[in-house]
């Protein structure tokens, strides 16, 4: 049996699933649920998920209930977890340290995200640091 990685989903990834059907953001993002690996959310997370996808210009065929519902589905798929420390500061930007400190207290393998230069450091906390393509790569979806 494979082992199940537990890896956190940052916003930049959901908002390019959606942007766009092509590519690696959405072939993560349309797998879920996966028995290979599973997501993990915090209350700080969603908000911030919900709060972007819903500023972001989107095609026009998605609405703001059709952003609620893929929200909805992906905290479906999600375990999650409520962070009872903080890290703060630790990251480049304060705005990412909740992610940090939700895959810390999730002990998550990895954080999957485009935007891998506000992470520098996290290492110390055996978390990897990886891209969509990257990641689907290291999983043996994608060569």
């Amino acid at each position: 049996m494979q082992y199940r990685m537990k890896i956190i989903i940052d916003t930049n990834v959901l908002v390019s699933a959606l942007k766009s059907r092509r590519g690696a953001s959405f072939k993560l993002i349309s797998m879920l649920p996966q028995k290979y690996f599973t997501p993990v959310v915090s209350v700080p997370l969603v908000v911030e998920y919900e709060a972007v996808l819903k500023r972001m210009v989107l095609p026009a065929a998605i609405t703001p209930d059709d952003i609620d519902d893929v929200i909805d589905y992906f905290c479906e798929a999600s375990e999650h977890q409520d962070i009872y420390y903080l890290w703060r500061p630790f990251l480049p930007d304060p705005f990412d340290d909740h992610i940090l400190e939700a895959a810390v207290a999730s002990a998550c393998d990895a954080i999957i995200t485009y935007n891998k230069s506000d992470f520098k450091g996290i290492d110390r906390f055996g978390l990897k640091l990886l891209d969509p393509r990257e990641f689907l790569i290291e999983m043996g979806i994608l060569s």
